[in-house]
């Protein structure tokens, strides 16, 4: 019988093979520097120091080469969106690495930037010294570019690793454009995935040394102390939007396993409560998925442990369903879906289509019937000014958008709905597009991220088809309501809170 547990434990160490070629993209053309004092671990997106890919090719390099390990996690002031909610959340990340890094040689370079492009220069003066650079391969937002522009005045090999998910996203080059579909294809390909997850813990494998770096490197950009990185009171002095506040719930790896816990002893009723707020099983994962303090391998493999599932339980055909492949229970079955397919077409989506967040991008059937109905009078439009501070006609909407700005998050059904009304009550689908992409990107934990564009486009028809009887403003999109949705959810609580 093929155990799940088998499946966590690693093999010899051996720098080209140990880690999936499938998951390896060199990033440029430049040589390995034997000469160079270090390996340089560029940690972008994978923020962990479990279950990581990147962090495990890296050590790769380290031993291969008898070169010891530099881990660089900066954090920019300027990009798109930066505030004081998602710089808190990736800092309480970057406390964690600093508390688990001081036990071991690895030299971890936390560095946030104090004012707008102070962090220039960093990564090339550390790159310069470098034998190989290692990075995360994430497929959404400025990081592609970000990547790419690095690999280009990098003078040494750099690839890019994906830790994202269980499968591969460049075991294909399709692009897939229904949920049936890309499940129907993960059955047919992700068994030999699921024999090839990462270490849990690799830094138990480095045996290459601590590195040192000179002072004129650390006195121009000093890293952050851990007593700073849990304090934070100096965030608010930091050149970012300070009026979108930290949310309630804390980042980082500690909290990421503790959520996971907290959401094991509800996932035996997730199918059956996940849609109701006020009993809300749903994980609360999203957000430590997205900025990489906690590993798609982990959740999948702690969520099976429990299940006691076996590898064996698999069909043996692919049928597409959701329900029955993996042998699993009706529980997780469903959070699986979630979790593999649902998630991760949105990464397929985002590797394999540089358009992905624009109105282009969306089938052909959805573009033409939205166009069809552009001239459709509104009985309601809004600006993004009134969207934002919920200040619409309609308290199921207002209630869903205030959670967003408490919260940083909105419940999974509510946010289908969220983003319906917003079409409804624009002038075109560009501007519910821009409206949607602005207020979740601004305030969710887990914006910026392929499945939350996933969950934006599916509005407007992603992944969808056709739907029947013809509506005003929606032609043949789907089409929710506000008072369908109240009647459906148990939700009595969540608008005492939100409403």
């Amino acid at each position: 019988m093929r155990q799940l547990s088998r499946l966590q434990k690693g093999m010899t160490l051996q720098c080209q093979s140990e880690v999936p070629a499938i998951r390896i993209r060199a990033l440029n053309d430049a040589p390995l520097s034997t000469s160079g004092e270090y390996v340089l671990y560029w940690m972008i997106a994978n923020r962990r120091l479990q279950s990581n890919f990147s962090l495990q090719r890296a050590i790769d390099w380290s031993n291969e080469l008898q070169k010891p390990l530099i881990i660089l996690e900066a954090l920019r002031s300027g990009y798109r969106w930066a505030s004081q909610r998602i710089h808190r959340f990736i800092i309480e990340g970057m406390a964690d690495n600093a508390k688990a890094l001081e036990t071991h040689d690895v030299l971890y370079y936390p560095y946030v930037e104090p004012d707008h492009d102070e962090g220039k220069g960093l990564l090339k003066a550390l790159s310069s010294r470098a034998c190989v650079i290692i990075t995360d391969n994430f497929p959404c937002f400025m990081l592609p570019r970000m990547s790419a522009a690095a690999a280009k005045q990098s003078k040494v090999r750099m690839e890019a690793i994906d830790s994202n998910g269980i499968y591969p996203m460049y075991d294909t080059d399709r692009v897939f454009t229904k949920a049936h579909s890309f499940r129907r294809h993960l059955q047919k390909t992700i068994v030999p995935h699921l024999q090839d997850f990462p270490l849990v813990d690799p830094l138990d494998a480095y045996d290459a040394g601590t590195a040192k770096l000179p002072e004129e490197i650390t006195q121009r950009w000093p890293l952050r102390s851990l007593q700073e990185l849990t304090k934070l009171d100096w965030i608010a002095d930091l050149p970012i939007d300070q009026k979108v506040l930290p949310a309630p719930i804390k980042g980082g790896s500690q909290q990421a396993q503790q959520q996971l816990d907290d959401f094991l002893t509800m996932l035996p009723r997730y199918h059956e409560d996940r849609n109701h707020p006020d009993k809300d099983p749903s994980s609360g994962l999203s957000p430590y998925l997205h900025f990489g303090h906690i590993s798609a391998h982990t959740i999948f493999t702690q969520c099976m442990q429990q299940d006691k599932w076996e590898l064996d339980n698999i069909a043996e055909k692919p049928n597409g369903s959701r329900n029955g492949w993996w042998g699993a229970s009706e529980a997780v079955e469903a959070f699986l879906d979630e979790l593999i397919t649902w998630r991760e077409i949105g990464y397929n989506m985002c590797a394999h289509t540089d358009n992905y967040d624009q109105y282009e991008s969306l089938p052909d059937w959805a573009r033409k019937t939205m166009e069809e109905h552009l001239d459709d009078s509104r009985e309601y439009i809004y600006s993004l000014e009134e969207f934002e501070q919920a200040n619409t006609h309609d308290k199921v909407w207002n209630a869903a958008q205030r959670q967003l700005i408490q919260e940083g998050r909105i419940h999974n059904y509510l946010r289908m709905l969220w983003g319906k009304k917003i079409y409804e009550w624009t002038a075109t689908p560009q501007d519910a597009l821009s409206v949607m992409i602005e207020l979740n990107n601004k305030y969710a934990l887990d914006g910026r991220n392929p499945n939350s564009y996933s969950g934006i486009f599916w509005v407007l028809g992603r992944y969808d088809r056709a739907w029947g009887p013809e509506r005003k403003v929606f032609g043949k999109i789907r089409f929710m309501s506000s008072e369908n949705t109240a009647r459906k959810l148990k939700a009595k609580e969540y608008f005492k809170t939100y409403g």
